[in-house]
């Protein structure tokens, strides 16, 4: 089974139920509506240069060409590769260095990153989803108009590669996970039965599509269940409130910060009764705000826990063990198996060193959905996939029933709002600040986003502010605004061990004690 075959499958069961709206355009398609129009979309990427194992780039916020393009792709045996769209240009040059995609689709909102990048791609086509390009760029929509709407005739295999998501790594330069077909249908059985969605489902894509939670976990099993998907051009919490009333929309995905930001609205003052099952993933959530969610919501609630390297949903806590295993990641899904073992700082810890119940260790994993690779880093997926299994990263332990908690990360990881934040990348921006001595990037807990990006800054003049850091990583092309700090603290010197690595357990502690003094906060 191919991701292509599956929409084709479903396009076969139910031609003529609505498959996708995009609530931005108005536009609506049936499933038959909707094959026709991937297929224009792939026979238009064939007539453009694009093979089997080629790259598509994508970088677009929620909108009906980013699914269309993913089906066109796995119709053809093309790679799709979504980008984060709030990347900067430099950030985004890096990715397209890397993957060498045929054609990279685009909108309005992000023009301007690429217009400042586009000519160091000559080989690259530059494809807009708008009707006025810019003179770098053709009228994506054209081309397909073009093309035929018949099945393009091209074999695809199931371990042919579907996919190459990009995610950063701890030396905050991004890794291509590679996903093979086979891999994501896997991964949408296991949330089909999970969530038990149904073909009368409709389900609303709030979160971001590049994100594989909301594409692996949400659209791909919608479609295999020939549910319908409304997609929504960005997360707006009023705005999600009124699509739930008038689409009647029954499931929907977002991170805790979503969720919180939703029951910040007057929820009584909209028909929410159609929504039955909300999943959120990223962080656990806490205790009152599961409550809340179920009291004024009136909804049940699944957690996700994984990566984009296990595609990414690897353990699930179900409705009724919200409460009664607060703050627990799940227990593993269908399919896959997790241990804890010793951590081990020489080298990957061993799959086989298991640690007893309650007993912090590395998290390792595997499972069918697991990434073919990082797409050319050998070394690196040698490492990550040590003796077939998963080293995620993270520390964790497991009770006695078998219930993962995430205690730490070993990379020092902040996830705000739902985004991963690699310290070093941010470190690097501001270590060229010529005010800046010396710097550690880390995540302070913070009610509405989880966690929120702090920075502890060693002067090298005394005049530097908050401010004017906060400007120079404004105006910061290779930072993304979502991982700007939202605090700094000044102090006289960094904790350092030995061998001269900064001790962030003790920054972390300064942090838990609120011992500001001699720091400047932004």
């Amino acid at each position: 089974m191919t991701i292509g075959e599956m929409f084709s499958q479903t396009v076969r069961k139910f031609p003529n139920r609505e498959a996708v709206v995009d609530a931005a355009t108005g536009r609506r398609y049936t499933y038959a509506e909707w094959e026709r129009e991937v297929n224009r979309w792939a026979n238009a990427f064939l007539e453009a240069g694009v093979r089997k194992g080629d790259r598509v780039s994508t970088v677009l916020y929620n909108t009906l060409e980013l699914a269309t393009a993913l089906f066109a792709c796995a119709k053809i045996g093309a790679v799709f590769n979504p980008i984060n769209f709030r990347l900067r240009a430099e950030e985004i040059a890096y990715i397209l260095t890397d993957a060498e995609p045929k054609i990279v689709l685009f909108e309005r909102a992000v023009e301007p990153e690429l217009a400042a990048i586009h000519s160091r791609f000559p080989h690259v086509s530059f494809w807009s989803i708008d009707r006025d390009p810019p003179p770098f760029a053709k009228n994506a929509h054209e081309q397909a108009a073009r093309a035929l709407g018949e099945a393009p005739r091209v074999h695809v295999d199931e371990s042919d590669l579907y996919a190459i998501m990009y995610t950063s790594g701890t030396t905050g330069r991004p890794k291509g996970v590679m996903h093979r077909h086979r891999d994501m249908i896997e991964q949408s059985v296991i949330c089909h039965g999970v969530m038990r969605i149904r073909e009368t489902d409709r389900g609303l894509a709030a979160a971001p599509l590049f994100h594989c939670a909301e594409l692996h976990c949400c659209l791909l099993p919608r479609v295999h269940a020939g549910a319908a998907s409304v997609i929504l051009h960005h997360f707006d919490a009023k705005l999600v409130l009124e699509t739930i009333e008038r689409e009647r929309i029954t499931i929907m995905f977002g991170a805790p910060t979503m969720w919180n930001m939703i029951l910040q609205e007057n929820v009584s003052g909209y028909d929410l009764s159609s929504l039955r099952l909300g999943l959120y993933g990223a962080a656990p959530m806490a205790p009152a705000l599961v409550r809340q969610c179920q009291e004024q919501l009136g909804i049940e609630l699944i957690q996700a826990y994984g990566m984009t390297e296990m595609g990414p949903a690897v353990t699930f806590l179900l409705e009724d063990e919200q409460l009664k295993k607060a703050g627990s990641a799940g227990r593993a899904c269908l399919n896959h198996e997790i241990r804890v073992v010793r951590a081990r700082e020489d080298g990957p810890s061993d799959p086989d060193d298991v640690l007893p119940p309650y007993e912090v260790g590395e998290i390792v994993m595997r499972g069918p959905c697991m990434m073919a690779g990082y797409y050319k880093r050998e070394e690196a997926t040698e490492k990550a996939l040590y003796k077939g299994w998963y080293h995620s990263g993270d520390l964790g332990y497991l009770d006695e029933d078998g219930y993962l908690y995430v205690a730490d990360r070993v990379d020092d990881m902040v996830i705000s709002g739902g985004e991963n934040v690699y310290p070093r990348e941010v470190e690097d921006v501001l270590y060229e600040h010529p005010k800046v001595l010396d710097v550690a990037v880390l995540g302070e807990p913070d009610e509405l986003w989880g966690e929120k990006v702090v920075a502890f800054v060693v002067k090298k003049d005394d005049l530097l502010t908050a401010d004017e850091l906060e400007q120079f990583c404004k105006t910061s092309d290779r930072l993304a605004p979502y991982k700007r700090p939202r605090a700094y603290y000044f102090i006289d010197a960094l904790p350092r061990n030995a061998s001269g690595k900064i001790q962030k357990f003790l920054l972390r502690e300064q942090l838990k004690k609120q011992a500001t003094g001699g720091t400047e906060k932004k």
